[in-house]
């Protein structure tokens, strides 16, 4: 896992403490409309016995990491990490909207201040708390199938209709060897009857051992064609310390391994050539790239230099970024495959309207893109990282059937 400095740790604390210490103050205005001074005493315990709890809890968690076993790190902090965002959140939006109420009332008489807006804040603050349950609970593994049709100029008759699924940032290791909760996403899959399926990185969070008994589940993909992948930034191990070179390498040849364990082909930085009814489609793989501070380890150049002059080309790459810096406007490759950004398992989606923050930071986020006659599809992920939950943006498989154009 990434490592977040005690600083950092200390200045998320002290925003917790401020947030709850305003929140506390209108929570008064609400509790003074009981009648019971035990009910009112128990509410203000048990609100500051939670915030003390949290907030201790994050700094021994802080203090004790490093002594703590990988996965139940992981795990522990996934959760702190979903605890922190829902109780966070809807405090921040109950203050915010409380206040907002309180000092631009002009349109209640004092009586109905006295009661309306405390009850206007605590909905506030109850409606996010609700559906960030939500996105824990129910939204994390509800999967989605996403089903397009993609038209190209370029893509000869014989491969009319080909069906390609695409799978992406899986993260084993957040499932904690849940095998049931992936059958159901492999049982999709394969009711898709796909031609192909491409798997476009991040299948572990860092370590080899995540994998372990997740070969019998993979195992069960069908596609009558191939089965390609690629890695993401997570599968090089680059977010741990490891006690010397040599482990890191084998942690990342256990990795690769796996790969050929389930008849995956794993492309790095290579090509492949596939010929259905005479005609041949190229399947490209690279290396992770992305802009810093992701490491740079794929070479487009090279895999080109791998395939074939005349024919219709597919990228699995993992970083959206990918398709804009070297791929449109300077190479042949007519649709790409990426993932990487979860969507940021945050969104507003609606038809063809779509919002998240991620938007800016990448740029390419979700779902298809087109630049001429190139188009890039970016996964919104099957699994999940850091927080516990997906909000508006359901984990994702998706569907592409490609079509010539006449």
């Amino acid at each position: 896992m990434r490592s977040v400095s005690l600083f950092t740790i200390l200045l998320l604390c002290l925003a917790i403490l401020i947030v709850d210490i305003v929140a506390f103050y209108w929570l008064q205005s609400i509790t003074r409309l009981l009648t019971s001074n035990i009910l009112k005493l128990a509410i203000n315990t048990l609100f500051w016995i939670f915030t003390i709890g949290l907030i201790t809890s994050i700094i021994v968690l802080k203090v004790r990491l490093d002594d703590i076993n990988p996965l139940r790190k992981q795990l522990i902090i996934s959760s702190f990490y979903g605890l922190t965002v829902s109780s966070f959140v809807p405090k921040l939006i109950f203050v915010i909207v409380i206040s907002i109420l309180y000092f631009t009332n002009h349109i209640f008489s004092e009586t109905e201040s006295m009661i309306i807006i405390p009850v206007v804040g605590l909905f506030s603050g109850f409606l996010p708390f609700f559906i960030i349950a939500y996105a824990v609970m129910k939204s994390i593994y509800n999967f989605k199938v996403h089903h397009l049709k993609v038209s190209f100029e370029s893509l000869p008759k014989a491969l009319d209709g080909l069906r390609i699924v695409q799978i992406s940032d899986i993260h084993l290791g957040s499932f904690n060897y849940r095998y049931n909760i992936l059958e159901r996403a492999v049982r999709l899959i394969n009711h898709q009857h796909p031609d192909l399926i491409f798997f476009t990185g991040d299948l572990v969070n860092n370590y080899s051992w995540e994998l372990r008994g997740w070969e019998k589940v993979f195992k069960e993909l069908n596609a009558t064609i191939g089965k390609y992948a690629v890695l993401g930034n997570h599968d090089y191990g680059d977010y741990s310390e490891w006690p010397s070179v040599d482990e890191k390498e084998a942690n990342f040849n256990e990795i690769k391994q796996f790969f050929k364990d389930i008849d995956f082909k794993l492309l790095l930085n290579l090509s492949d050539t596939i010929e259905i009814n005479g005609e041949k489609i190229e399947i490209l793989g690279v290396e992770n790239w992305g802009n810093p501070p992701f490491k740079q380890y794929g070479d487009l150049n090279k895999t080109l230099k791998s395939s074939s002059i005349e024919s219709f080309k597919i990228l699995l790459s993992h970083d959206p970024t990918h398709w804009n810096d070297e791929v449109i406007n300077s190479t042949d490759i007519a649709l790409t495959f990426s993932g990487h950004t979860h969507g940021m398992q945050a969104a507003f989606q609606y038809k063809n309207l779509k919002w998240s923050p991620i938007k800016y930071k990448y740029r390419h986020w979700a779902g298809l893109y087109q630049h001429n006659d190139q188009y890039l599809y970016v996964n919104r992920g099957l699994g999940w990282m850091g927080f516990p939950g997906r909000l508006g943006m359901r984990p994702e498989i998706t569907l592409m059937e490609l079509k010539a154009r006449s």
